[in-house]
């Protein structure tokens, strides 16, 4: 890759809070990539679709690299280094949690980081610490998290109207990320430092557990003999989203809110029988739901005790 052009070696030179200034206000930013997972390919694409400039990305597995010619085609992959320097204005981050720290702490090391230059990451366990080794270097750092799941296909583009973004920004960049949002068709949710780990844990268990818990649905059906679960789960669980969305715990329903004990007991002999490493999911999920129903008034106490009771001896036997 040719030597970067000379204007960013003048950006070096002038105060962080002039560069970052000078970023917030410009009508097309440059833009590279680092990760192109479905998120980070995803999101590139939103913004050149918006009309920014995406310049540079890195691409280094053959999915990567597919996605790249898929989703922007016009984009060589190469060393993170590089893309970290092609991006005047915007660095985009988008790798795995854990390996955020590493990536952010070498390319500070590598000198591929500048001051005022915007280096935003996508992870929604992280805020701005994450990015300490950037803000040293003097860039701009941004927690910029989509509230959605990527296949890594174009018609994730189609599912990024209207999406939350978790975004975590120091005050001066907040207008910049505000703007990025929307161009990206989203709205910003602000979230504190401190309370990343609670907003992400929060998306986790609503979005990766109900995958799991759909999934262990499917195959309890199937070992009931129902050959195809999906058509029988599709409406059921659509309409039980869209009610828990639109009434919280009133739109609670089934035996553990009615406190039909026997009902329960009955689950859990034949889940012992035919699915034991369901047993403990179940009890943890329905002493959890029949808590919820006591506190919304759906279940009364004393018609919750022999459901509880229930719960736990099967509790004691899965704990001997």
């Amino acid at each position: 890759m040719s030597a970067p052009p000379r204007t960013h070696s003048a950006a070096r030179r002038r105060p962080a809070t002039v560069a970052s200034a000078q970023v917030a206000t410009a009508s097309v930013l440059t833009v590279g990539v680092i990760g192109a997972g479905r998120v980070g390919a995803t999101l590139g694409a939103a913004l050149a679709a918006a009309g920014h400039r995406v310049v540079a990305a890195t691409g280094e597995s053959g999915a990567s690299r597919a996605r790249l010619a898929l989703l922007l085609p016009t984009v060589s992959p190469g060393p993170a280094a590089e893309v970290a320097r092609a991006a005047a204005d915007l660095l985009l981050i988008a790798v795995p949690d854990d390996a955020l720290a590493g990536v952010v702490a070498d390319l500070a090391a590598d000198g591929a980081l500048r001051p005022g230059q915007v280096v935003a990451h996508t992870s929604g366990a992280h805020g701005l610490a994450v990015l300490a080794p950037a803000s040293a270097a003097g860039a701009r750092p941004l927690a910029l998290h989509p509230a959605m799941t990527f296949a890594g296909t174009p018609d994730d583009l189609g599912r990024l109207p209207g999406i939350s973004y978790g975004v975590t920004a120091p005050a001066d960049l907040r207008p910049l990320a505000a703007r990025l949002v929307v161009d990206l068709g989203g709205v910003p949710e602000w979230i504190a430092e401190t309370d990343r780990p609670l907003y992400h844990a929060a998306l986790a268990h609503g979005a990766n557990h109900l995958v799991t818990l759909v999934n262990e649905a499917a195959d309890r059906l199937r070992d009931a003999g129902v050959g195809q679960p999906e058509k029988v789960l599709a409406p059921l669980l659509r309409a039980a989203l869209e009610n828990a969305l639109r009434l919280g715990d009133d739109a609670l329903t089934g035996p553990v809110s009615r406190g039909d004990a026997g009902t329960v007991r009955r689950h859990l002999a034949q889940l012992a029988a035919t699915a034991p490493e369901s047993v403990e999911p179940y009890l943890v999920l329905a002493r959890r739901t029949a808590d919820r129903a006591v506190a919304a008034g759906r279940l009364r106490q004393v018609d919750a005790a022999p459901l509880l009771g229930v719960l736990e001896d099967h509790r004691s036997g899965v704990a001997a």
